[in-house]
């Protein structure tokens, strides 16, 4: 079995992948200072895996720390770097937390991948890399425009770096796009853990739906789409994860064109953020409060993938629709409630 180190790997995606990882035969530690995150999604994946994890619990800012992974794992196969922060209004609000952390974090890991010469990388990147783009569906070789946060300015950075890095490395690198993660693992026991009020619009909807938000804000009613909404590529959370067991089984078999291969990871389907609201009314059967506010900083109008190279070379396919996104996720939250309200009165420890 190759040792994979995932970064990240008690946040949302990264205990996902985990499992997924652990599931096709893979080795696998984790790194996460839990900064934002919990290891109560690590602890999800043991539970549905049967096999502990060990996690270093280390800020990859700190080089000396990050290094000392390194040298207690010489055997290290690949590297799936998920770990950054990722809210686009923060980002708005603080860049210079997101360009330090962001960057010097993926500076530190490029350093021992040098040093060690892992051969493996699979880097988690964003489709906020296009920017506003002119054109929708995007592909890979859509142009970038200029990004339209500081969060998609650091995934920006971060590709150039890696793609300016492979020139002189033995490395093969793979940098997935996402769009936009939602949903849950089917078995209840992994999914979105935001720590303060959540940025993404799924757990935005199930927190109003449990009664955590009193009422869920649209950003924006002018936008040139269907409904005047913002138009997403909403892509299940257990069909990203498997998409990085893709790719690295790619490179382990050497089938990668370039050293630096590029893949879009999303449906091919545009909903907007009204229609995604419908959704979780029809399939959880529950009324949703919401009003509509004004467009937020860093927010784009409209995109979704063209995910033809994926599907074609890294024989991936979404498995999941958006009524299983809705219902996964509201699953999720349904349990955390319940646990939540064990934990208030005393008979539940929540780690």
């Amino acid at each position: 079995m190759k040792k994979i180190l995932v970064t990240g790997g008690c946040g949302y995606i990264g205990s996902h992948t985990l499992l997924d990882l652990i599931d096709n035969g893979y080795e696998v530690i984790s790194v996460d200072n839990n900064s934002r995150s919990s290891t109560r999604l690590l602890e999800g994946v043991e539970k549905i895996t049967g096999k502990k994890i060990k996690n270093y619990k280390v800020d990859l800012c700190d080089f000396d720390d990050t290094h000392a992974i390194f040298a207690e794992n010489d055997d290290i196969a690949g590297i799936i770097h998920f770990a950054a922060y990722k809210a686009v209004g923060e980002s708005v609000e603080k860049p210079l937390l997101y360009y330090h952390n962001n960057l010097i974090s993926l500076i530190n890991l490029l350093k021992c991948v040098d040093e060690y010469q892992i051969p493996y990388f699979v880097f988690s990147s964003s489709c906020t890399v296009y920017g506003s783009p002119a054109n929708i569906p995007v592909t890979e070789e859509t142009p970038k425009q200029p990004a339209e946060s500081p969060y998609g300015y650091t995934k920006q950075v971060g590709e150039d770096m890696i793609t300016e890095f492979a020139k002189t490395s033995k490395t093969q690198f793979v940098l997935l796009r996402y769009f936009n993660p939602a949903g849950a693992h089917p078995s209840g026991l992994l999914g979105e853990y935001p720590f303060d009020r959540p940025q993404n619009l799924t757990p935005v909807i199930t927190q109003t739906a449990i009664g955590k938000i009193p009422q869920l804000t649209v950003f924006g009613s002018d936008y040139n789409t269907r409904d005047g909404s913002c138009l997403r590529d909403f892509v299940h959370v257990c069909d990203l994860a498997h998409a990085h067991t893709l790719a690295l089984n790619q490179l382990v078999a050497k089938k990668n064109k370039t050293n630096v291969e590029v893949f879009n990871l999303g449906t091919g389907e545009g909903i907007t953020v009204l229609e995604a609201i419908k959704a979780f009314e029809r399939v959880a059967g529950v009324s949703l409060n919401y009003t509509i506010g004004p467009r937020r900083p860093g927010d784009i109008m409209a995109i979704y993938a063209n995910n033809d190279k994926a599907i074609r070379e890294l024989d991936w396919k979404p498995r999941y629709s958006l009524d299983d996104i809705m219902a996964t996720a509201w699953q999720w939250e349904q349990n955390l409630y319940s646990d939540e309200k064990m934990f208030s009165s005393g008979n539940f420890k929540l780690n």
